[in-house]
C-alpha cells in the first residue's frame, strides 16, 4: 500500500484544518489506518486511528479527544483527520499509516497506537499552529 498525505500548513491557534491520506496499491477494507505526529528530537506519537473489526472503532490520544476526528472514505481509499480548535502544541509533522493486523476488540486501542503494528507509512505533512 502506498500512502500520500496532504493538507498540512500554517494556521493560527483556534483554526481548523483537515489532513487527507490517499491509499493506493493493494488496498483492503480490512486494514486499519492511523495518524501519528512527530516533532524534532522526539519519537513518533499516536494521534488517532480507525479500525474495522466486528464494529468500526476510532481511537484518539487524550490530548486531541473532542477536537480531532478521524474518518474514512472507503470508496476513495482515503482517510481524513479533521482538526479543530488547533493549539500551538499540535505543531508537528503528521504521518498517516496503514496496517493489516486484526487485534481482538478489547486490545484494539493499544494495538493501533503502536507504530510497530503499521506496515505502510506515508510521507509526512507539516502542521504549524501559531499562537
Amino acid at each position: 500500500v502506498q500512502l500520500q498525505a496532504s493538507g498540512g500548513g500554517l494556521v493560527q491557534a483556534g483554526d481548523s484544518l483537515r489532513l487527507s491520506c490517499a491509499a493506493s496499491g493493494r488496498t483492503s477494507t480490512n486494514f486499519f489506518m492511523g495518524w501519528f505526529h512527530q516533532i524534532p528530537g522526539k519519537e513518533r506519537e499516536f494521534v488517532a486511528a480507525s479500525i474495522r473489526l466486528s464494529v468500526v472503532r476510532q481511537y484518539y490520544v487524550e490530548s486531541v479527544e473532542g477536537r480531532f476526528t478521524i474518518s474514512r472514505d472507503i470508496a476513495k481509499n482515503t482517510v481524513y483527520l479533521q482538526m479543530n480548535s488547533l493549539k500551538p502544541e499540535d505543531t508537528a509533522v503528521y504521518y498517516c499509516a496503514a496496517g493489516t493486523g486484526r487485534p481482538i476488540l478489547s486490545q484494539a486501542r493499544n494495538y493501533v497506537s503502536q507504530t510497530r503494528n503499521y506496515n505502510s507509512w506515508g510521507e509526512g505533512t507539516q502542521l504549524t499552529v501559531s499562537s
